[in-house]
């Protein structure tokens, strides 16, 4: 076949090209066609930056690779492009322009026309200079809102799309396991329930915008030795299965994910990349994936490089093609020579070539990148001076109204009241002491995968593009009648302690010291927390603890606020501050939502998504830990938490009662139905977040002593009650066997209701009876809740 056959209904148009003809005769048609260097070109991205002058994207050199040729690569195609927003700061609409200029480009240069696939990065929000900011996962799986977490990755995936972006780089589905890691704030949470929930609502909310989500990391990334980045990852068979694994199942299932990326670590000696048994075996065979799997950046090339399982360049493009990474990311470096060779010279066959590439041209054309009416101008750019650049400069907002409000929704609710004596709210304060290094520090807020903190940091001359309010702004707008005195103390990670005494000074001339302490999101040792910053232990950074414990010795009432993206131990503070408020990374609203958290206009809500730790010193430690992870009289380390996870106060009371439950006993393919009454008993509106933890006393291989099977937030009027009512699936018992296969076992079984992994209010002790029963990727993976408003007493 060649690249000018035409159909008989549509003259003149390419089989290919042609939308009444099946996608599959249409990929199968244009892979017969191509010669090998054109399918190979469609199989690696090239790392570009948009022209901030409207201009063609300009190829970026990163340190880990030479420079592109766009000239020499283009006549046979190019797959995809690589962040071309979030690479240096550009106008989204001169962004916009100069990525459809490429595009144009792209698509004339190769002999089918086949425009590129541009992916960037949208962890928090849509990675480009101008974009909002949203708070990071972590706050994320502080909400226990799915609902809201879907609205917000709608609006990213809007914002991507409206600019001609294809592809988003999120949402990590690692769950947390070693909070030393510095890699804590881009996970969800350290339960795979939550974190399958919430991060299968992100993706419903991408892919609804139309734009492809990308699960990562697949798998085991989170799991690494003593907290390490990109270190060997220590889990056995079980952890996968039961913890790590869950999340990118119930993604695959219910969120119509289109793409998944690899994790750079190796479990037990074998590279994710080169794991045919996990890329193709399970991800494709059993759980039936059918998108595209990306390499995370350089991964196939660290096969040789870093895992030393290939002997060149050839060696590591085969063992990752064979595994099932399609798409080479984010530049040219094993699929393009290196593989065309190999194939040459039969050490790769075609057909494996032709297996990722079919993938690679469906995605394409269910994308309508080979319509015949394919556009790559984005609508936003209709009736557009495209010949003047300066013209169109703001012409595109990424930051509207509608997605500062949506901001500062998921920032209010993701905020955690960790303890309070009554302190807060904070009754009209005639004079404030604000201290702390996070105090007046506009991007205290902001994660490391932020475009001010990822690229930013980079361009110092360039502004910031949004609005990053200060906690101390926010705080004068919030108390307007109030004398706020701000003190620095000292730096976040400097150790300074020459400014302590001033904010101990300050702190005792006031009738409130708020203590605004936590970290400065960077990568590789250029921040506290972020990718590459990982700690040896859970202190906070810097001489941060050293202020902290002056101020404690004052009279003066101390409220420690957090502004961080890890838990940290606080010492004496969780005995003696007055309360304490852990945010994590909030996003450019996170202050207002802080603020009204203090003055008592917003009652929060947030329940911990990760433990915080009593002491520095007790990890890899998590709430799923079995009973000889728990504190014990033959260890000096006690691991128990300070905080436990999903662990929040609020303003308000509420009261759990009248528990009953529909049957005692229930096969193991049954389920079991529960109702109680929860009542707010105080004098304010305020959310309680239900926690359904189910225990397991007897199983034929250890189990965590609770893990969490459901949950639902229930928010009420004073006074108000609701009946809620709850069906637990015998399928949420299942665990991986002594055989490997995941098993429901007959025998007793408690289903606590809980405020808290440390605070049940109401047990259910039920059975399950009969065979014991086993379960694979179709299981039921949900509790199903309702609520019904009761009379009030």
């Amino acid at each position: 076949m060649n690249a000018n056959v035409a159909v008989e209904n549509i003259p003149g148009i390419s089989l290919w090209n042609d939308p009444t003809v099946s996608v599959a005769a249409r990929v199968d048609a244009l892979i017969g066609a191509m010669t090998l260097q054109e399918k190979t070109a469609q199989l690696y991205g090239v790392w570009v930056g948009a022209s901030d002058q409207g201009g063609e994207v300009a190829p970026h050199q990163h340190d880990m690779e030479e420079a592109v040729d766009l000239d020499a690569l283009l006549p046979t195609g190019l797959g995809q492009l690589t962040r071309p927003f979030g690479t240096v700061p550009v106008d989204p609409a001169l962004g916009a322009l100069s990525l459809a200029r490429t595009q144009m480009r792209i698509a004339a240069t190769n002999r089918f026309g086949i425009p590129a696939l541009a992916h960037d990065e949208c962890l928090a929000g849509f990675a480009a200079w101008g974009a909002t900011a949203y708070p990071v996962p972590l706050s994320w799986g502080a909400t226990f809102d799915p609902d809201t977490v879907r609205r917000m990755a709608a609006a990213i995936g809007r914002d991507m799309r409206s600019v001609g972006v294809h592809q988003g780089l999120a949402p990590v589905l690692d769950v947390m396991r070693d909070a030393r890691w510095g890699r804590v704030e881009e996970t969800i949470a350290e339960d795979p329930y939550l974190v399958g929930t919430i991060g299968t609502a992100y993706v419903q909310g991408l892919e609804s915008a139309g734009i492809v989500a990308t699960l990562k990391h697949f798998v085991g990334y989170s799991a690494s030795r003593a907290g390490r980045n990109l270190a060997p990852s220590s889990m056995g068979p079980r952890e996968r299965a039961d913890v790590l694994l869950p999340p990118f199942e119930m993604a695959i299932r219910e969120s119509g994910a289109r793409s998944v990326m690899n994790a750079y670590t190796d479990t037990d000696g074998m590279p994710s990349a080169a794991d045919e048994d996990l890329l193709t075996g399970l991800l494709r065979d059993t759980w039936g994936f059918d998108g595209t799997v990306v390499a995370d950046y350089f991964a196939i090339a660290f096969l040789k490089t870093l895992h030393g399982v290939a002997a060149d360049w050839a060696g590591a493009a085969c063992t990752a093609l064979r595994a099932g990474i399609d798409i080479e990311l984010p530049n040219v470096k094993t699929y393009g020579a290196p593989l065309t060779e190999a194939v040459a010279d039969g050490r790769v066959p075609e057909a494996l070539v032709d297996r990722a590439l079919r993938r690679t041209l469906t995605q394409k054309a269910m994308l309508g990148l080979l319509d015949p009416d394919w556009n790559p101008m984005p609508a936003a750019l209709d009736g557009a001076d495209l010949v003047d650049p300066a013209a169109l400069r703001g012409r595109i907002d990424l930051d509207g109204p509608e997605n500062r409000a949506l901001a500062r929704t998921v920032a209010e609710k993701a905020v955690v009241l960790l303890s309070n004596d009554g302190t807060l709210p904070l009754d009209r304060p005639r004079r404030i002491a604000l201290l702390g290094p996070n105090a007046d520090e506009p991007v205290a807020v902001l994660g490391c995968y932020s475009f001010p903190q990822h690229i930013g940091v980079r361009h110092p001359g360039t502004p910031l593009g949004i609005e990053l309010p200060t906690l101390r702004d926010t705080l004068a707008a919030e108390f307007p009648d109030a004398e706020i005195t701000v003190a620095r103390g000292t730096g976040i990670d400097d150790g300074d302690l020459s400014g302590i005494g001033e904010a101990a000074q300050v702190a005792q001339e006031a009738d409130v010291a708020l203590v605004v302490l936590g970290d400065r999101a960077g990568l590789f040792g250029r921040g506290t927390s972020g990718e590459g910053c990982d700690v040896e232990a859970l202190v906070l950074p810097g001489a941060q603890q050293q202020l902290l414990d002056t101020l404690l010795d004052l009279e003066t009432p101390v409220v420690t606020v957090l502004l961080a993206g890890r838990p940290y131990a606080l010492g004496r503070a969780v005995e003696e501050s007055a309360a304490i408020v852990q945010s994590f990374f909030p996003g450019e609203e996170g202050t207002h939502a802080i603020a009204g958290v203090l003055s008592g206009r917003t009652n929060p809500s947030g329940r911990l998504p990760v433990s915080v730790p009593r002491g520095p010193g007790s990890q890899p430690a998590t709430y799923l830990g079995a009973r000889l992870a728990q504190a014990t009289e033959v260890s000096s380390i006690d691991p128990t938490p300070a905080f436990a996870f999903g662990h929040g106060l609020s303003y308000t009371r509420f009261e759990w009662t009248d528990l009953s439950v529909d049957v005692q006993e229930a096969p193991t393919d049954g389920e079991f139905g529960l109702a109680f009454t929860i009542r707010n008993t105080g004098g304010r509106a305020g959310t309680e977040v239900v926690q359904l933890y189910l225990h397991d006393p007897v199983a034929s291989v250890v189990q965590p002593v609770q893990r969490l099977v459901g949950y639902t937030r229930v928010e009420l009027e004073p006074g108000e009650g609701r009946r809620v009512r709850v069906t637990v699936p015998a399928d949420l018992a299942s665990f991986t066997g002594r055989d490997g296969r995941r098993v429901v076992e007959p025998g007793e079984l408690e289903l606590r209701l809980a405020a808290s992994s440390a605070d049940p209010r109401l047990t259910a002790r039920v059975t399950l009876t009969g065979a014991e029963r086993h379960v694979d990727h179709t299981r039921r993976l949900h509790t199903t809740v309702g609520q019904e408003p009761v009379a009030r007493d």
